[in-house]
């Protein structure tokens, strides 16, 4: 038999009857431990490190009867295969697509996409997929992914935010498309602008991309405290050097 531990942060995905400390299964010839992870529930991009009787081992290899192996969590914050953190959301997470977007966190979103096309974008363009699906994540050969646990869109936020430590440039992006903002003077887009906007505002920015324009209006406020929460988070984390 192979024993398996899981680290707490772990079994959260493991079905109820594994989430204790070891979880016994048969090993075979041919199957990887990568396989018999993931066969339980647990997507490899939420896996740091996998330890067969003390050594840091690959998912491809084949574990022999009676191996004991670790498996630990990915690291806070989180190293990616490539040198820039970028997003792609699924379809279930809108509302935290606008507030990375919101920090300046480049983010892809679409609300009609099916998860081969997500896969496939997500490999093509070296962006992290954040998902709530696991059975997505456990796609073959996906780059950079992962689990998204929190169901509200501010405690996820947060999570992403702890996981992936993205750099931080707010008021930059457009919330409806993720095109970059460009300041513009009210003369350049007065006329797309209602009477009270002109009397009111003297601050605009518009989407290079879609052209839509924003400025500080009635939703202002709420906006400036997810960024100036984001911002506070991001300053008291912890230098990992």
């Amino acid at each position: 038999m192979l024993a398996l531990h899981f680290a707490p942060e772990l079994r959260f995905f493991l079905p109820p009857r594994h989430r204790h400390e070891t979880v016994h299964l048969k090993a075979d010839s041919t199957s990887t431990l990568g396989h018999h992870v993931q066969s339980l529930g647990v997507p490899l991009t939420e896996v740091g490190t996998l330890r067969v009787d003390g050594h840091d081992t690959p998912p491809s290899h084949i574990p022999a009867p009676g191996e004991t192996v670790d498996v630990l969590p990915v690291p806070h914050p989180q190293p990616l295969p490539f040198d820039h953190t970028r997003f792609l959301l699924d379809v279930h997470l809108g509302t935290l697509a606008r507030r990375l977007r919101l920090l300046g966190v480049d983010t892809a979103y679409d609300n009609d996409r099916d998860d081969p096309s997500l896969y496939r974008q997500a490999n093509a363009e070296e962006r992290v997929l954040l998902t709530r699906d696991r059975g997505l994540l456990s796609r073959s050969g996906l780059l950079a992914g992962g689990h998204v646990r929190q169901d509200k869109p501010a405690d996820q936020l947060r999570e992403v935010l702890q996981r992936f430590a993205p750099p931080l440039r707010p008021w930059t992006r457009c919330l409806a498309c993720n095109g970059e903002l460009s300041h513009v003077s009210k003369e350049e887009v007065r006329e797309g602008l209602e009477p009270g906007t002109r009397a009111n505002y003297d601050a605009f920015a518009r989407c290079d991309s879609c052209g839509r324009v924003y400025w500080p209006g009635a939703h202002h406020s709420r906006l400036a405290q997810i960024v100036r929460q984001a911002q506070d988070m991001v300053s008291s984390r912890p230098d990992p050097t």
